[in-house]
């Protein structure tokens, strides 16, 4: 295997050193600014803790499995393609987010049913006009970091891009048409005469209705589950990321990344580049 580290900073050669010398790896290459190949290297336990307390990300990447070999990369929204959760910001226009944030965290650790959480989060933002939600676009939604690095990547290689969301379609299909996505899927919010009602409409797209679409599109595709990866960050990216080959948790909750195959805690998105090499 190859061990792939990389790091937001520059990474002492004493550390690089010290995981060629755990993992056996035969050498050291540099593959960009802050990210290195460790080549021939064979997992030990202790990396992973020496790779968290340096603010190292770190992947062990089959040597014949490149970028290339993949046709799909399927993203969540909120959280990992952008920096915000959409519905705790609009809140905030409405001096509801500590309320709104708590049912949030709860929800992205498994803690309570999201379908419900969307529910009672949606249902305390009744009356809000509809302008906020274009206030929190122009203002405070920001991409990830590596964001446009990673799409421009995936675009070059000719793989397909899915953007599957718990949150509103008022916010993917704006990133959708800016970002050149091809495919999203989100959940819509009831509105009348300019004002939200507090319901969303049906069919809301949970844990399982990620799973489902990241499953229609690879079929549509004609894609084996090997060919694909799937990112987030929160537990009800847990059945979607299941599906996929490859799945990253990004900047997530300990029950994301204890699951997935790989973890960017301290890099951008363009760490998928790195990590599968451009």
């Amino acid at each position: 295997m190859n061990l792939i580290i990389q790091a937001t900073h520059d990474i002492a050669t004493a550390r690089l050193n010290h995981l060629a010398k755990l993992t056996n790896a035969s050498r050291i290459e540099q593959t960009a600014a802050h990210a290195f190949r460790l080549c021939d290297a064979k997992p030990h336990d202790t990396v992973a803790m020496y790779c968290w307390e340096h603010q190292i990300d770190y992947g062990f990447v089959d040597p014949h499995r490149h970028l290339g070999n993949f046709g799909l990369v399927v993203m969540d929204m909120d959280s990992t393609l952008i920096t915000i959760e959409c519905i705790d910001e609009i809140a905030d226009m409405y001096h509801l987010k500590p309320q709104v944030s708590a049912i949030t965290e709860a929800a992205m650790r498994g803690e309570i049913d999201f379908a419900e959480s969307l529910r009672r989060r949606v249902a305390l933002l009744e009356g809000l006009e509809e302008s906020a939600l274009q206030r929190v676009y122009d203002e405070r939604l920001q991409l990830s970091p590596g964001a446009e690095i990673m799409l421009g990547k995936l675009k070059e290689h000719g793989i397909k891009t899915l953007l599957v969301s718990g949150g509103f379609i008022y916010f993917s299909e704006r990133l959708k048409a800016r970002l050149g996505i091809d495919y999203a899927r989100a959940n819509a919010l009831e509105i009348v005469d300019g004002r939200l009602t507090g319901k969303v409409l049906p069919h809301i797209i949970d844990a399982e209705g990620k799973a489902e679409w990241l499953v229609h599109t690879r079929n549509v595709l004609e894609l084996r589950p090997e060919q694909v990866i799937a990112m987030g960050d929160g537990a009800n990216d847990l059945k979607m990321m299941a599906k996929a080959g490859v799945s990253i948790a990004y900047r997530a909750k300990p029950i994301v990344r204890a699951q997935a195959s790989y973890a960017f805690n301290f890099v951008g998105l363009d760490g998928l580049v790195n990590l599968f090499g451009g």
